[in-house]
């Protein structure tokens, strides 16, 4: 969980969650990143949730703030921009995208791990988990999990999917043939559709963000500044980077999860929902993007 000390109550919410409805019968490792020292308040609270180890580490200044060579003055303007238009996170929010994007995984605490479930403060977990997802990715050879999908706001990608693009065209052998372009563009290739796994929630093999192809990728857009110019998030960058160079059956949609975060909910229907014991109501369901297209012909 990456979560600022002042967010303790949203962290405690969302770790009791977690634990009463998965890890107590799991006890998987908690890791909780922040760019400051974690408190005695923080620590104090949250270790007493969970019988399993739980590691507390400060993310190195060189993977958190912006690097010497971002123009700091474009910066600025491309920030205020975006607030003119009403964009919400417009400020400090490009230092968590570009450190979930392309450095968590790189962390000393996370080095010896290769499955991740990524959570966030103030979310809901709605049903319960009787089995292990990290056990059933690792035995069906899956890469990527999701819950929700939905459209990214235009405003904060304009130049992305051209960097993509540009980026594809000097690594074509990245692409894989089997890949599920289709759920991000509606023609082709040609534009982005906006489509997104809202990365809030996933659950995914950090081999596949330390390979070569996701390497090459991020290094890339890095160096573009996008992420600082405009508001490139995590959940387009790693999205369309599952969708590029993965095969679509490495992808999968974790239907019997329920969760919320903000006012956008996946609850799990019919059966899944009775199984999971689940407390979300099942009429309230999100999900802008169409998921079939992730299935294996």
């Amino acid at each position: 969980m990456l979560v600022r000390n002042e967010e303790v109550k949203g962290a405690v919410s969302s770790m009791k969650q977690m634990e009463d409805r998965f890890n107590r019968n799991f006890n998987y490792p908690w890791v909780f990143l922040n760019d400051v020292p974690f408190s005695e308040e923080f620590i104090s609270r949250t270790s007493k949730l969970t019988n399993a180890n739980v590691s507390y580490g400060v993310i190195p200044k060189s993977e958190w703030e912006p690097p010497e060579w971002i123009d700091s003055e474009k910066a600025r303007i491309g920030r205020e921009d975006l607030s003119r238009q009403g964009v919400i996170h417009a400020g400090g929010y490009q230092n968590m995208c570009t450190f979930n994007s392309g450095f968590f995984y790189r962390h000393d605490l996370l080095k010896n791990y290769r499955f991740y479930w990524r959570v966030e403060p103030d979310v809901d977990f709605y049903c319960d988990l009787a089995y292990d997802p990290f056990l059933f990715m690792q035995d069906h050879g899956k890469v990527y999990g999701f819950t929700v999908s939905l459209y990214e706001f235009a405003a904060t990608i304009p130049t992305l999917w051209d960097t993509v693009k540009n980026f594809t065209r000097e690594h074509p052998d990245y692409v894989d043939p089997n890949n599920a372009l289709h759920f991000i563009s509606d023609d082709g290739g040609g534009s982005y559709n906006l489509c997104h796994f809202w990365s809030n929630f996933e659950i995914a093999d950090m081999d596949f963000w330390r390979g070569e192809a996701y390497s090459a990728y991020f290094e890339y857009l890095y160096r573009s500044g996008g992420f600082y110019y405009e508001r490139w998030g995590d959940a387009p960058v790693h999205s369309i980077a599952a969708a590029l160079f993965l095969p679509k059956d490495k992808l999968h949609f974790f239907s019997d999860i329920g969760y919320r975060h903000s006012v956008y909910t996946h609850c799990p229907q019919g059966e899944q929902h009775t199984q999971g014991k689940c407390w979300c109501n099942e009429a309230d369901n999100f999900g802008e993007c169409s998921i079939p297209v992730l299935r294996a012909d």
